[in-house]
């Protein structure tokens, strides 16, 4: 054997140097990631200040997170589906995804209800608590399921107001009559009480109270509704927001759609969801404070509800409450573990926020 072949034996033994393998191409490229462009249909009209922004944020994070691997477009309500047909869409694959509150869909998916906002309920922190940690996304998988779809939370816009009325709510004898749009559960308290609830998307809000085709109206809280111009449609601000003590907004995936991304690009949208609904919570917080004060320099009128009031919509809560939960076997485990865990919340918050905030 010559010298040089006796030197390369322990280079070769040790792997420091490799034996050239003639069958594969001496310049062979990796293979190009494979990208993906998904579609998302919104309930909300163009641009809307805290609940449109979220969804086009969220799609520009999810861009940004996978360097282009899974690009976005957004469409506003009206775009490529109606409003109210953003479930529809997402479940027949139309759009891989859809922004919403899950309240819109009572009609197809009763239980839907107990994620987007309950009446007296949890407030912005203990709902995202009780879905991430309590057990609520589980039962909340489990609802939409059947449907194609996989529920995650992408934004909150915390607790809401009372709603605008151009009419004032002195007496429960007030109520009878009333026209109000007011979706979900709360809707439904209204109806109990005497008033013609009825359910509208954004975009027509403005003129139906203008016109006097309702007489009053729930929309969000001072940054949209100031947004909105509700106050020059109506007279009255009313408080507190007993019917959404805080209201999720949902990213709706097409569960077959979502199973053909790769792992990391599963996890990049639900960690966009995730930090939407942080950036959401933080918006809200802000521009509420100063849309309010904007309203109330304008000379919009702040009213509250009377105590007689609050304590009939809360009766008339836990009544439309319980009779839900009786309606399937699925619907009483979530109620029993919302209420399980509201009752350890509030002996806590009982301590610390309201306190705090009784004191400031």
């Amino acid at each position: 054997m010559r010298l040089h072949s006796l030197l390369l034996l322990p280079l070769l033994a040790f792997g420091l140097i490799g034996c050239k393998d003639d069958s594969a191409p001496a310049d062979q490229a990796a293979a190009p990631a494979q990208t993906f462009h998904w579609k998302m249909v919104t309930t909300w009209p163009k641009n809307a200040p805290g609940t449109g922004t979220a969804a086009e944020r969220l799609a520009e994070r999810v861009n940004a997170m996978s360097a282009g691997r899974l690009t976005i477009k957004v469409y506003a309500a009206g775009e490529l589906v109606p409003a109210l047909e953003v479930f529809d869409a997402v479940s027949r694959g139309t759009a891989e995804l859809g922004h919403g509150t899950p309240y819109y869909w009572k009609g197809k998916v009763p239980a839907a209800q107990f994620f987007g906002a309950v009446p007296f309920g949890l407030s912005t922190l203990e709902m995202n608590a009780w879905l991430s940690k309590g057990g609520g996304q589980a039962l909340w998988d489990e609802a939409y399921a059947p449907f194609g779809l996989k529920p995650l939370t992408a934004g909150n816009s915390t607790m809401q107001m009372g709603g605008w009325f151009n009419k004032e709510i002195n007496s429960l004898a007030d109520i009878k009559g009333l026209k109000i749009r007011m979706p979900g559960l709360g809707g439904e308290v209204w109806s109990r009480l005497g008033a013609t609830t009825v359910v509208m998307p954004g975009g027509e809000i403005f003129t139906a109270l203008q016109t006097g085709a309702i007489d009053a109206t729930d929309w969000v809280s001072p940054y949209n509704d100031l947004a909105f111009g509700l106050q020059k449609a109506a007279k009255y601000y009313y408080y507190p927001g007993w019917q959404e003590p805080q209201s999720v907004l949902e990213l709706l995936i097409n569960q077959k759609a979502f199973d053909a991304l790769p792992a990391d690009l599963q996890a990049i949208v639900s960690e966009a969801a995730r930090a939407a609904t942080q950036d959401m919570m933080d918006d809200y917080v802000f521009n509420n404070a100063l849309a309010l004060d904007e309203l109330k320099k304008s000379g919009t009128l702040l009213k509250r509800f009377p105590d007689e009031v609050l304590q009939a919509m809360q009766h008339e809560s836990e009544q439309v409450l319980g009779e839900l939960a009786a309606q399937s076997e699925l619907n009483g485990r979530i109620w029993a573990s919302m209420q399980t865990f509201q009752a350890l919340a509030t002996s806590m918050q009982a301590l610390s926020e309201k306190e705090l905030y009784d004191w400031r």
